[in-house]
C-alpha cells in the first residue's frame, strides 16, 4: 500500500510540474519594452525587407511579401500598437507567424526592432494584464511575466492581428496559409 502512495506522489508531482512548465515565447523589442508571442506560432524570422503596398490598406499593413511562393502580409507592429515610428535598421527583423482566424490560419509578418531571446514562463508566473481604463485596449495582451528586472508583454497574435481589422488582407485567396 505505500508503493502505491509512493508511486501516486510521484504522478502527482509530475503532473504539478508538467502544469507548471508553462511555455516558450519568442521575446522581441518594439520601442524599448519586451515583447513575446508564443513560439509555436513562429514561422520564420528574417531581416528586414522592402514589401509591396497595398492600396488603399490600414496604414500598419505595410503590404505582402513573397516568402517562397506564398503571399505574406506584413504590419509594421509599432503602427499596429500605436507606438512611434521609425526608421528600419540592421537589426529591424520581421516575425512570421501563423494567426488563427475563424476561417482558417495564415501566415502574417510582424515588423520589430529586433529580436532577442527564447524563454520558458511557467504558468504560475503569468500574471493577467491589468485593466487600466475604459478607452484602453489590452485584450490582445494575454499576460505579462517578469523577467530578471523587465517586464515582459504577452501578446494574443489572434487577437491583435483579428479579422475585422484585417479584412482585406484575411480574405484575400493569395494570402499564404498556414
Amino acid at each position: 500500500m505505500q508503493a502505491q502512495t509512493t508511486e501516486q506522489a510521484a504522478v502527482t508531482e509530475q503532473t504539478a510540474t508538467a502544469q507548471d512548465k508553462g511555455a516558450q515565447y519568442l521575446t522581441f523589442m518594439l520601442a524599448g519594452e519586451h515583447y513575446a508571442v508564443e513560439i509555436l506560432r513562429v514561422r520564420e524570422i528574417r531581416g528586414w525587407s522592402p514589401v509591396t503596398r497595398i492600396p488603399k490598406s490600414p496604414a500598419f499593413l505595410l503590404g505582402v511579401l513573397n516568402l517562397r511562393g506564398a503571399i505574406v502580409p506584413i504590419i509594421d507592429l509599432r503602427m499596429r500598437l500605436s507606438l512611434e515610428a521609425v526608421a528600419y535598421t540592421s537589426v529591424t527583423v520581421t516575425i512570421v507567424l501563423a494567426v488563427e482566424s475563424s476561417h482558417d490560419t495564415r501566415n502574417f509578418g510582424i515588423v520589430v526592432d529586433a529580436v532577442s531571446d527564447v524563454m520558458e514562463v511557467p504558468s504560475s508566473d503569468l500574471q493577467a494584464p491589468p485593466e487600466i481604463s475604459k478607452g484602453t485596449n489590452t485584450e490582445f495582451i494575454s499576460g505579462l511575466a517578469a523577467v530578471a528586472d523587465n517586464m515582459v508583454m504577452l501578446l494574443d497574435i489572434d487577437k491583435l492581428l483579428d479579422e475585422k481589422e484585417l479584412s482585406a488582407a484575411i480574405d484575400s485567396p493569395e494570402v499564404a496559409r498556414g
